[in-house]
């Protein structure tokens, strides 16, 4: 399917795609909440759904009570919505093989996830605590990223609960638990690649502009999000917002491939609605995990 869509119909955008933003369009930088929600788009997969709009409202719910440090409440998810789930997974799993690092591999398979039902939180936290620290949190809807980044540095990851809309089962407008586990959970099952999340948690920390976590905010982008490196001669990719998409995974070979430059990616623009046209490739994972950290250590 093309790259790129003049049309704003969701019915035109990439049928395999994650929308891997971390806040939406109309929000006030100066509002620091966890779990304010963001209203769905006309052009939403599910706008017109009462149905699923009341479901995301339930599960938006859920993450509004919940406190801090309690236990996680489940999900009521329903049998349309695992099926959902099934379907990505069967795209996903042969995609994996094909084109996830090892890192990613060795990682995904700490979590051990049934392809025939969406995990709970809670379930997958009791698996990646106990190897990086690392606790997911639920909450109601994108989170800004300076709130959302600061949570890393104490080893939280704020993650939505709901799952896209049933229409679309390849395709999402915004993060949904498919992204967030898939893709941050089970990179947070590697403790190398939980450390990089927490560092640059602390660099935005200390970062005291807009500019510097607009800066932070692309270089997490073009490597947690959206990194690739080389491995035995192929390209593979270590960022979520590939791994929790099939489409992506493929599609990434037919990016512009740039050496990894952090420099160059706090500068690079991006386009969250489309494949992404410029990736970054580090020449291992050492490579990656070596630079990276060096550059969040002495921001």
């Amino acid at each position: 399917m093309a790259r790129e869509r003049e049309s704003t119909t969701w019915q035109e955008l990439l049928s395999d795609h994650v929308d891997a933003r971390m806040v939406g369009i109309e929000t006030d930088e100066e509002v620091a909440d966890r779990n304010a929600i963001v209203r769905l788009d006309p052009d939403h997969p599910g706008f017109r759904d009462q149905n699923y709009r009341a479901r995301r409202n339930q599960i938006a719910q859920l993450a509004m009570n919940y406190k801090p440090g309690e236990k996680i409440p489940d999900a009521p998810y329903t049998i349309e919505e695992h099926r959902v789930w099934q379907t990505i997974w069967q795209a996903l799993k042969p995609a994996h093989q094909k084109h996830a690092c090892a890192e990613y591999l060795a990682a995904l398979s700490r979590p051990s996830f049934e392809p025939d039902h969406i995990p709970q939180l809670r379930e997958v936290n009791e698996k990646v605590q106990a190897i990086s620290g690392f606790r997911l949190e639920p909450v109601a809807g994108l989170v800004q990223p300076r709130v959302f980044l600061e949570n890393l540095a104490d080893g939280v990851f704020l993650c939505t609960q709901y799952i896209r809309h049933h229409s679309t089962p390849l395709y999402t407008p915004e993060p949904d638990v498919v992204h967030e586990i898939v893709g941050h959970g089970v990179t947070l099952a590697s403790e190398r690649l939980a450390e990089l999340n927490r560092l640059f948690g602390k660099a935005v920390k200390r970062a005291d502009t807009a500019a510097a976590i607009d800066k932070l905010s692309r270089v997490y982008w073009f490597t947690i999000e959206f990194g690739v490196l080389r491995e035995d001669g192929r390209v593979k990719a270590y960022g979520t917002g590939l791994l929790s998409s099939a489409g992506e995974m493929e599609e990434m070979h037919e990016a512009q491939l740039q050496p990894l430059d952090l420099d160059a990616a706090m500068r690079q623009q991006y386009d969250p609605t489309h494949y992404q046209p410029v990736l970054f490739c580090a020449e291992s994972f050492d490579a990656m995990y070596e630079t990276l950290r060096e550059f969040l250590l002495a921001w």
